[in-house]
């Protein structure tokens, strides 16, 4: 689902978490709601959100929340080389990612389509395969010379 249409509303949230199997507490509301708002977002991003709302929330608990909400499926952990794991709402599409290589921002971009050699192994060592991860790095328009 893309982020623009996924939903911050309490009500919505608790239905996420119910329907994943998972008692619903208020910081894993607040990590939700961190996450819809600010996608692709660090721990310790989160964490600091998280803080203004709960004060009195631990790094060790964001941490939990997220593992959690990462194994029911909720989130996606994205892990870009030479950066710490970020995470998002945007699950269960197979979409992929743009980086700059300069400020470090991201952008969802959905599935390449077509016959893209990169997305299709030379060899499937008999895996069954169901999705791919593609990474593509380069300047965003902030950080292009010239701009």
């Amino acid at each position: 689902m893309p982020a623009t249409q996924l939903s911050a509303e309490p009500a919505e949230l608790r239905a996420e978490l119910q329907l994943a199997g998972l008692r619903v507490t208020s910081p894993r509301l607040a990590v939700l709601t961190t996450l819809t708002r600010q996608p692709h977002s660090d721990a310790d991003t989160v964490f600091q959100a998280v803080r203004l709302s709960l004060p009195g929330t631990s790094v060790q608990a964001v941490y939990g929340v997220l593992g959690a909400l990462t194994d029911v499926g909720l989130l996606r952990r994205i892990e870009p080389a030479g950066s710490s794991a970020l995470y998002e709402r945007r699950i269960g599409d197979n979409h992929h990612h743009l980086i700059c290589t300069s400020c470090r921002a991201v952008r969802d971009v959905d599935c390449a389509t077509g016959e893209a050699p990169c997305l299709t192994p030379s060899q499937s060592h008999g895996f069954a395969i169901d999705q791919a991860e593609v990474t593509f790095w380069g300047l965003c328009p902030d950080c292009q010379p010239g701009r």
